[in-house]
Formats: C-alpha cells, sequence, structure tokens
C-alpha cells in the first residue's frame, strides 16, 4: 500500500512547478503575479500595486512603497498542475531574498519592459540565476505603452544577457492598439477583447500572415542550429512539426541554451494564459532536475526528488509572525508530517515540527504532510535559521546554503528612550535572523550599535520595520560605507621571528614572507575584486605542513584591520618563504602568532591604497534636464560611461562611489521636477582619493 502511494506522489510530481518571477523595479513582476493567481482562480479580483490592493505585497512598507521588498510565495492550479510561485524583489538593495529564492527553485519566469529592455537589475537578476543554472523563459511584459518595442527588447536580452532568445509570439496591434499575440509554433491568434478576460482562438489576421510565417521559419531555424534532433528534421522536411518545435524548445530552455520568449501586457491581462501554458510546457519539474547534492563529512552524497528516500530539506527564509516563528522549507527528498523530529544537521540539534502550511503570501492553509517537490511554512523550529539543512536523524545530509552577500553600507541606531535599549537589541536581532543581509555589532571603541545593509533603502526598511512592527522609536545616524584595503605595490623578503620565554615551555617561531598585489586572474570574489591568497615556497621541509596551515591563518587574522585606516585588507597574496622551527618551542599557536604580526608588519611596509564601494548608476531624465544631472554626477565623483537617447529622454549610465549616493534620489528629483529614475548596482570596488593621512571621504566613526 505505501509502496503504491509512493508511486504515486512520485508520479504527481511531474505536475509540479516550483518557479520563481525576475525582473527589475517596476518591470511588472507583481502584476504578473497577481494577474496568474486571477487567471488560475485563486482569486476573485485583480490586485493592483497602485491600490496597495496585491496578495504577494502585503506588508505595509510595500503597499506605501509601490515596490516588493519580501519574497512572497503563492500557489495556484493551472492545467492540472501545481504552480509553487515566489514574487521575488527587483531592487537592487534586496538582491540577497532574490539568491535565496534562486537556490530553492526549478525554473523563473524573467520579466522585461517592453520600452526600456533589460535594465540593470534585470541583468544582475540574471546572472544570478545563471549561477543557479535555473531555466528561465521571458515575458516582455507592458507592450500597451508608448514606445513599446518587442524587437527592440529582444535585441537586449540577445546582446546584454549574452543568450539566444526564442521568440515564439509576434504581436497584434502595437502601444494603446495592442489586442493580442499570434502563436508562432501553432500559427494561431489569441485576441483578447476589451473587458473580457478570456481570449479568442482563430486565424492568423490577413495582414500578419506573411510576418508570421517569416518569424516562424526564423524561429524554426535558430532553433534547428541548437538542438540536434530538430536539425535532423529540419534538413529532411525543411521544417519543423509542432511535437518537434515543442520538445525542442523544452530541451533548450532546461539546459539553458535558449530562452524561449513571450510577449503581453500584465496590467490589461493579455499574454497570461498563454504565459502559464508555456511555464507548464517548458519549465521543469522537481524530476526534471539533477539530485540536490549534500555532504556528509568529507562524502559527497546525492538525493534524488522522491517521497520515499530519506527526508532531506533546505530551510531559505524565517518570517516572525503574532503566532510564532515561520519557517520556509524547499523539500528535496522525502515526505515530512506534522509532529515528525528532523535534525537541524549543521548546528547538530534536533527540533519537532508543529505544524506544516501551505503558503499563500500571508495566509496560510494547513496541510499534512509535504512530499518532494514542495514548497512549504512550518511552525514549531525554534532555532533553525535561513539556510539550515534540515533532514532525518537517522540520515543525516548538510545542503549547501545560499550564499550571503557582504553588507557595504552601516547606520549607527539607538532607541529614542534608553529604557527602550534592550527591546531595541531583541528587535534587531529578530531582524538579523529575518534577514542574514542584514548584520548587528557593537562598535568597540564608540560602544554605538551598528547595523549593515545591503544599500541606503535596505537601512531605511529595516528602521521602519522596528517602529512598525514593534512601537520602538528609533534614531539613525547617518549612513556610512564598508571601506577596504589592498596592496599596491608588495614586499619580499619580510623576516620576523617569534620568540617568547615566561617559564616552562615557550614559543618559538621564524617566518619568511613575501606579499604581493593580487591580480584579477588570481581569484575573485563576486563583485570584482580579488580576495587573498596564500602559498608556501618552504622547501626541504623547513616548516612543517601543519605550521604552514597556521601561518596562513595567522595572516587570516591580519587582514582583518588594515594600516591606512583599520579597515579589512583584500587582493593581497601572501608567499611563505623560508622559516625556522625549534624543537620544543615551536607549536601551531606560535606560528600563528608570527603569521599575524609578520604581515602586520609587511602591510606597514607595504604602499597600501584604500577602496570604497562603488555602483553602476543608471539615470533616465529627461531631455532638459541633461546637462544639470551630468554636472551633478562630476560632483559626485562619478565616471560616465555612456548614454541613449530615447524618444523624450536620455538613459545616463555611470560609476559613482556608494558614499557619494546618499540622497540621490532626492536631489534628482529636485533637478528634474519629479521625471528623473535611477537605478543603482553595486559593481565591486575602486580607489578612494585621501582626503588627509589615514582617513578617507565618508569615513564612519565606527569601524
Amino acid at each position: 500500500m505505501r509502496t503504491e502511494l509512493n508511486r504515486h506522489l512520485t508520479s504527481a510530481l511531474n505536475g509540479v512547478r516550483n518557479l520563481g518571477i525576475l525582473a527589475h523595479v517596476d518591470a511588472g513582476k507583481t502584476t504578473v503575479t497577481e494577474r496568474i493567481l486571477y487567471a488560475t482562480g485563486t482569486t476573485h479580483k485583480r490586485g493592483e500595486v497602485h491600490d496597495g490592493t496585491t496578495i504577494t505585497d502585503f506588508d505595509s512598507q510595500e503597499r506605501d512603497r509601490g515596490i516588493t521588498i519580501s519574497a512572497a510565495a503563492v500557489s495556484c492550479t493551472w492545467a492540472d498542475h501545481r504552480i509553487n510561485l515566489i514574487d521575488t524583489p527587483g531592487h537592487v538593495d534586496f538582491a540577497d531574498e532574490v539568491e535565496r529564492s534562486l537556490r530553492v527553485l526549478d525554473g523563473a519566469i524573467a520579466v522585461f519592459d517592453a520600452v526600456a529592455g533589460v535594465e540593470p537589475q534585470s541583468e544582475s537578476v540574471w546572472r544570478q540565476a545563471d549561477r543557479h543554472a535555473v531555466p528561465r523563459i521571458a515575458f516582455v511584459n507592458k507592450l500597451d505603452r508608448v514606445g513599446a518595442d518587442l524587437d527592440a527588447a529582444v535585441a537586449s536580452i540577445r546582446e546584454r544577457l549574452h543568450t539566444v532568445p526564442l521568440v515564439v509570439q509576434l504581436p497584434i496591434g502595437d502601444e494603446e492598439r495592442f489586442t493580442g499575440v499570434v502563436d508562432l509554433p501553432r500559427m494561431r491568434a489569441l485576441v483578447w477583447a476589451d473587458g473580457c478576460d478570456a481570449y479568442e482562438e482563430g486565424a492568423v489576421p490577413d495582414a500578419l500572415r506573411e510576418e508570421a510565417q517569416r518569424r516562424r521559419r526564423l524561429l524554426e531555424e535558430t532553433v534547428a542550429e541548437l538542438h540536434p534532433v530538430a536539425l535532423e528534421e529540419f534538413c529532411a522536411r525543411s521544417t519543423l512539426s509542432a511535437g518537434t518545435l515543442a520538445g525542442a524548445l523544452r530541451d533548450l530552455t532546461r539546459t539553458g541554451e535558449g530562452v524561449v520568449v513571450l510577449c503581453g501586457s500584465a496590467y490589461r491581462n493579455r499574454g497570461i494564459e498563454p504565459l502559464l501554458d508555456a511555464v507548464v510546457a517548458y519549465l521543469p519539474s522537481p524530476l526534471d532536475v539533477p539530485p540536490v547534492r549534500g555532504t556528509l563529512g568529507d562524502e559527497v552524497r546525492e538525493r534524488a526528488a522522491d517521497p520515499a528516500a530519506p527526508f532531506a530539506a533546505l530551510a531559505f527564509k524565517v518570517t516572525a509572525t503574532a503566532t510564532g516563528r515561520l519557517t520556509s522549507l524547499r523539500v528535496y527528498s522525502g515526505t515530512l508530517r506534522k509532529g515528525d523530529t528532523v535534525l537541524d544537521a549543521g548546528a547538530r540539534r534536533s527540533e519537532r515540527v508543529g505544524r506544516i502550511l501551505r503558503i499563500q503570501a500571508d495566509r496560510h492553509v494547513d496541510v499534512d504532510e509535504a512530499v518532494a517537490g514542495d514548497i512549504v511554512a512550518v511552525i514549531g523550529l525554534k532555532a533553525a535559521r535561513a539556510g539550515a539543512t534540515l533532514c532525518a536523524p537517522d540520515a543525516p545530509l548538510v545542503l549547501e546554503p545560499p550564499g550571503v552577500a557582504d553588507p557595504v553600507v552601516s547606520v549607527a541606531v539607538e532607541a529614542g528612550r534608553s529604557t527602550d535599549t534592550e527591546r531595541l537589541m531583541s528587535a534587531l536581532a529578530r531582524l538579523a535572523e529575518e534577514d542574514p543581509s542584514l548584520a548587528v555589532r557593537t562598535d568597540p571603541e564608540t560602544g554605538q550599535t551598528v547595523l549593515s545593509g545591503m544599500g541606503e533603502l535596505h537601512l531605511e526598511v529595516a528602521a521602519e520595520k522596528i517602529r512598525r512592527a514593534h512601537g520602538l522609536e528609533v534614531r539613525v545616524g547617518r549612513p556610512q560605507v564598508a571601506f577596504r584595503e589592498t596592496v599596491v605595490r608588495g614586499v619580499s623578503g619580510l623576516v620576523y621571528r617569534h620568540v617568547k620565554q615566561d617559564g616552562g615551555a615557550g614559543q618559538f617561531a621564524h617566518v619568511v614572507l613575501d606579499v604581493e598585489p593580487l591580480g584579477p586572474v588570481d581569484g575573485q570574489d563576486g563583485e570584482g575584486g580579488a580576495e587573498f591568497v596564500f602559498r608556501s615556497a618552504v622547501v626541504g621541509g623547513r616548516v612543517p605542513q601543519e605550521y604552514v596551515r597556521a601561518v596562513a591563518a595567522g595572516c587570516r587574522d591580519a587582514l582583518v584591520e588594515g594600516p591606512v585606516g583599520g579597515h579589512p585588507v583584500t587582493g593581497v597574496r601572501v608567499t611563505l618563504t623560508d622559516g625556522a622551527t625549534h624543537p620544543k618551542d615551536s607549536s601551531e599557536m606560535a606560528f600563528r602568532t608570527a603569521g599575524r604580526f609578520a604581515l602586520r608588519e609587511a602591510l606597514r611596509a607595504c604602499a597600501m591604497v584604500l577602496l570604497e564601494p562603488v555602483a553602476e548608476v543608471t539615470v533616465t531624465v529627461p531631455d532638459d534636464a541633461v546637462g544639470g544631472v551630468l554636472g551633478d554626477l562630476a560632483a559626485r565623483r562619478g565616471q560616465v560611461s555612456g548614454s541613449t537617447a530615447r524618444p523624450g529622454t536620455a538613459v545616463i549610465t555611470a560609476t559613482v562611489p556608494l558614499a557619494e549616493l546618499f540622497g540621490y534620489a532626492t536631489r534628482l528629483r529636485s533637478r528634474t521636477q519629479g521625471r528623473g529614475t535611477f537605478t543603482t548596482r553595486a559593481t565591486g570596488y575602486a580607489p578612494a582619493p585621501r582626503t588627509a593621512p589615514g582617513t578617507a571621504p565618508g569615513r564612519a566613526p565606527a569601524r
């Protein structure tokens, strides 16, 4: 009986799609999500972002600001398939939310503005999806807007994202006359009449027949170039059957060799049903993705999406609610039931699952169990954090957690009343638990509580959440950026002897170090800056291997504070070239201490430079305000890298130090009478000008 049930559950996994909505801010992600819920019958009224009536943007700040701040999960059903959908933020300050969501998804819909095409954050989230090998389909939204151009948007996808767009639709009408699409694989017209939620299917209009045939031919040729089975049929028949074309599109989507492109207008409810059909047809089920890989000690193990396998799940989000702690999970294998005891593999702690909930944004439905492929929330876990692996106690496994970006902006926070200090610290600890990209620390010199995050808006939202959720008055200091230090000219042959004798066993370590800049080919941290490389060139066993590792650990200790301003040091290669030991007094502790003090001394002898975080800024302004905006960017030490003209507007791209962008939104609005907009994307670090010995522009009083 149990075998038959497991077979049924495994078969049902074919009908599951776990996907996210990815896009630049204001491209229409949340509106697409709302229309999907409406089209599937999950909701009976279309939510609007501008009215604050959306399901997924349920937080009061999201509705006030009109943007998505937290990833929200919903479930719906389409064509006998269950779709678990996560609406992700589009603002760069909340990119960590996107990262955690992508870690647990099997597919994604990338939404693009038909006027703007690929925008900076569109490119960033696309790269994030590339890192996680998440298959995607593209939806070019807002075809009803003035200036909408599907071909231009597709060209930007090809040029900026370096992928092969496979366009399967042709718009019927343009701008406000957009009424439907031609489905190229089936050569049928889908038309939405005004005031009608459903489309009518018919023959391709005579005026578009020739263009539709040309584009269908182009689609076949592109697919045949990429897919061997399609190429064989195309060579034999000079065309592709609907079945072969659909199968090839599915294969190319899942391997990432191409991206299927659809179009529509989510606001006008046009193009959503074909988008859902494409999700079912092209994006993978949990059975179509490779088995998840985890570790047990040094051994790598795989777990397939099998309800009968040992239980394994990844916690990707923790939310504190009025009724308790809600932990969102992606179940990769096995079955989880109410009352089960699970193991937090990383912390080696057992937890009991009290309730299992099917997530519907801020609403939840109790279920008795969750199986492989499910995305659910559980109540009862007391300590599991985002990134924790939950597994069967008798089959432990540690899954790779989502990456967490280093915070780049910090503010000092304090309670408005001294009696509220403890409540503030508790609220900050809860915030950091919910959002791993927030960090809280106490500055040892000033005693200030410092909150660090991914940007000015990120910290502003966090402070406002404390005020609203906890009723606390919070004072926030001016934002400060996280500086780094690096070597521009190194030193060779620095000798350091660590000798300590205070009775009993002594300490002895002798090391010789070379320190030099670490070039970009040696290693990158993912944001454009090299980190730290240590290597040993000692010959003849003059320094045993265990002591070499201790020297490396000591060098890492020394990188915490640099000689210029006490900021972390990056971009350094250290080579241990020689050393000596004592038969009795040498130890790992002695060599670690020697490594730490030797590198500190070496860095003081090196030529160092201060680094500050920089961001790529894309500013869209009216033609008559371009001069003033360019002058303001120059005053902020910005370097303009490009400018593109659009009807009535100009798009300016520049690299600007992050410290100079605080308050830029207000300044831009005043210079453009509220008509200018801008977006930012962190790009790494660049040398900062020295204003005085040992200081830096905008340097935080708290390190």
